[in-house]
């Protein structure tokens, strides 16, 4: 049984990688949504049906766990499959999110107990973050801001140059004219890692900047510890296979770019 990695695109790819590091002897499959992206605009019950529909693919391909590697994902449809679907349909099984060891991670890091956090528009909008942090960090007061650029400039692979230059400084400075006290930026999109070294020029060296990969990668790692009867599930081969709703030729060059060595992946109908 492998570990399913979910995303409606390519950004989950860096939550993989860093998995992957983590965790090299597991065998992941991984499945990209890349026809329906992205789901940062999209209403909740399409958000929803979207994931149900991935979750339950990699299910049906032997997947015994699944990481919902995308905020979007994570914050409109984790809680109802959880809470619902998965009983009803999968009940030994888990499906995993990234907001809650994110939100963990901000609330251990701050020191002024003032946060930022940048993500796609469905993520601010859907509350998700500021109801964790009122669980597991309560008292920390959290800035957000969506950057609705930055995704069509990593997938486009404007990475580099003044076009992302431009952005990430004026996110940035519109962050900032919120509170002079933040301490730690959450880049909670998974594409926004790829633009890390544009965001570090722009963000003074006191601002500690906490990418999800690296988090969620260390949660994995601490789950599997506390529930060894789902870990002695999993296979331990150290394969990985590529799954995308669109064209490979697309997912597979971009793929390249997220994780630096070659990808060939497959087309699924889900």
């Amino acid at each position: 049984m492998k570990i399913g990695i979910f995303d409606s695109g390519f950004g989950g790819l860096t939550i993989y990688k860093s998995i992957r590091q983590r965790l090299p002897e597991y065998d992941y499959i991984y499945l990209g949504d890349n026809a329906r992206t992205p789901y940062g605009n999209r209403s909740f019950e399409a958000v929803l049906k979207f994931t149900t529909e991935c979750v339950n693919y990699l299910f049906a391909g032997d997947c015994n766990l699944i990481i919902i590697a995308c905020n979007t994902a994570s914050a409109k449809a984790l809680r109802t499959i959880q809470q619902k679907w998965l009983l009803y349909h999968y009940p030994e099984r888990r499906v995993l999110g990234i907001i809650r060891p994110s939100v963990e991670e901000l609330g251990k890091d701050t020191k002024t107990k003032t946060v930022a956090l940048w993500a796609t528009e469905g993520t601010v909008r859907s509350m998700s973050f500021v109801l964790e942090l009122g669980k597991f960090a309560s008292g920390v007061r959290l800035i957000q801001k969506a950057c609705p650029m930055l995704v069509p400039l990593v997938e486009a692979g404007e990475i580099e140059g003044p076009g992302a230059d431009y952005f990430v400084r004026k996110y940035w400075n519109e962050t900032l004219s919120q509170s002079r006290d933040i301490d730690v930026l959450l880049l909670a999109c998974t594409h926004y890692p790829l633009l890390l070294p544009r965001i570090r020029d722009a963000v003074p060296d006191r601002i500690l900047v906490l990418v999800q990969g690296d988090i969620v990668a260390a949660s994995l790692a601490d789950y599997l510890r506390r529930h060894p009867e789902i870990d002695a599930r999993l296979s331990r081969g150290g394969t990985e296979h590529f799954l995308t709703t669109d064209h490979t030729e697309g997912f597979d060059h971009l793929a390249e770019i997220f994780l630096g060595h070659r990808v060939e992946s497959e087309k699924v109908e889900l």
